[in-house]
């Protein structure tokens, strides 16, 4: 992808969360996990004991259903203080609003006093609130009974071991001290850095290591290293450092890369899905949530707006146009008619500003996008997503696919009603190339960086621009 186009990504905006990850085997990383699940839990317990005195059958299975919906809990402890606490107010809403409907749905809210829910809904984000400040107060304590800091070294002077430098350093409670590289390339070969020594080369590294005391090593070489790889691996059999690999993650361009293994070989996805697993069930179940709300709230409006385009304008009230959805496959995708005409054929042309095929009530719906309010529809039938790459018109993905690399993996995940490339500017006419390859652009930036809080505050901007924005035609 190219950052030129992209000048707030996604990683960025999620950078709070994803640099905090210290991993579970260490005592700050495990007590980190279990957080908010025992923030949510305990409070409730204590909440059942002061009201009912007792804990009965009702919040023990609440408590279960929480500890299931928070365990393992986000790592917060190196974003900031402000990060943190819209994070736990983001992740409360969202669980207080999914065990309150299901609830309601169920019957189930019957079997709890509703003042003691009502505490419980300011006790619990207080309660996780505390715990996580106190644990940042703990940590350095913490740090030192989980033992020293582990003497390590990079092999390979490159972008993702520079990289893997970086992280390690600005990490307030990594147990790494880097000590420094090892690579046997030429200085004007390297991608040096004057604040990281550079200990010898390779064909001294197991005797560094052994005189550094170092015992983590990182191999930071190309793929293609292949033989010198398992030199190495072989000369450090003298030594009794940890040793892991650090992935090319230059080679190509990743999108969702995970380790995992087929057959019991480890691989790495290059190019996946980020709604795998617990992700794809969290995401459909916000997409049935926020629709059904939704569509429950704008009920009357659709029916006015059916009505009015049914009698100022000839021709049917709901315009459905083939798009591109998950994996590619064609879908049905539904609009309020705004124009006079209803492509939907080879060619396609893309509405411009006063384009003449647009209705006088077309034009306020689009500039509105009220137009976009069936889609709920679609989302409800596991067409869309609230939140996704927006779907384009099937002449229009076969044209662009074949100019723009990396076109077709937007449809790694469902079309979105909204996008994080139309809340960064690029919603209405693509009527350049860099245009449309400015929206890809956010588009991968997106599928890389996926997050709950993420689409939230893509659908809080959206509520934001959409009465003001003046592009889409």
């Amino acid at each position: 992808m190219s950052k030129a186009h992209v000048t707030v990504s996604a990683a960025e905006f999620n950078r709070g969360v994803e640099q905090a990850s210290m991993g579970r085997d260490n005592l700050l990383g495990m007590l980190e996990s279990c957080l908010c699940a025992a923030a949510l839990v305990g409070s409730l317990w204590v909440i059942a004991y002061i009201y009912e005195g007792d804990i009965p059958p009702a919040y023990l299975l609440l408590a279960v259903l929480t500890f299931a919906l928070t365990f393992p809990g986000e790592p917060r402890l190196q974003a900031s203080k402000a990060g943190s606490l819209l994070d736990i107010g983001l992740n409360w809403v969202w669980i207080a609003g999914l065990l309150g409907i299901t609830g309601y749905a169920t019957g189930y809210v019957k079997q709890f006093d509703r003042d003691a829910l009502i505490a419980w809904l300011w006790a619990a984000p207080a309660t996780e609130i505390t715990l996580t400040l106190g644990l940042r107060l703990a940590a350095p304590t913490l740090m030192r009974l989980n033992g020293g800091k582990q003497r390590a070294l990079i092999v390979g002077m490159n972008e993702q071991g520079l990289a893997l430098a970086d992280k390690l350093k600005s990490s307030p409670y990594s147990r790494m001290e880097l000590v420094g590289f090892v690579d046997s390339r030429n200085t004007e070969r390297l991608a040096s850095d004057a604040s990281y020594p550079l200990l010898g080369k390779l064909d001294q590294l197991a005797t560094i290591a052994q005189q550094s005391r170092i015992q983590v090593i990182y191999l930071s070489l190309p793929m293609a290293s292949q033989p010198r790889i398992l030199h190495i691996l072989d000369e450090l059999k003298d030594t009794t450092a940890s040793i892991y690999f650090v992935p090319d993650m230059f080679v190509t361009d990743l999108i969702q890369g995970h380790p995992s293994a087929v057959c019991g070989m480890p691989v790495i996805s290059v190019c996946e899905t980020p709604f795998r697993g617990a992700n794809g069930a969290v995401k459909r179940l916000s997409d049935i949530v926020f629709s059904l709300g939704i569509l429950t709230l704008i009920a009357p409006v659709l029916l006015a707006i059916a009505a009015a385009v049914k009698f100022t304008s000839p021709g049917p009230i709901i315009f459905k146009q083939r798009r591109y959805g998950l994996d590619g496959e064609e879908i049905l995708v539904y609009k309020f008619r705004s124009m006079t005409v209803t492509e939907d054929g080879g060619v396609v042309t893309q509405a411009k500003k006063n384009d003449s095929r647009i209705t006088p009530l077309g034009a306020f719906l689009r500039k509105t996008s009220l137009d976009e309010l069936p889609q709920f529809i679609n989302v409800l039938q596991g067409r869309m997503s609230i939140v996704g790459p927006r779907p384009h018109a099937v002449a229009h993905n076969e044209l662009y696919r074949k100019l723009i690399k990396g076109y077709m993996v937007r449809h790694k995940v469902k079309p979105g009603i909204t996008g994080w490339a139309q809340v960064n500017g690029y919603r209405g006419e693509t009527d350049t190339l860099d245009k449309m390859q400015g929206r890809i652009d956010y588009d991968l930036d997106y599928l890389r960086n996926w997050s709950l809080r993420l689409d939230i505050h893509i659908i809080l901007r959206t509520v934001r621009l959409v009465a003001k924005d003046q592009q889409a035609y």
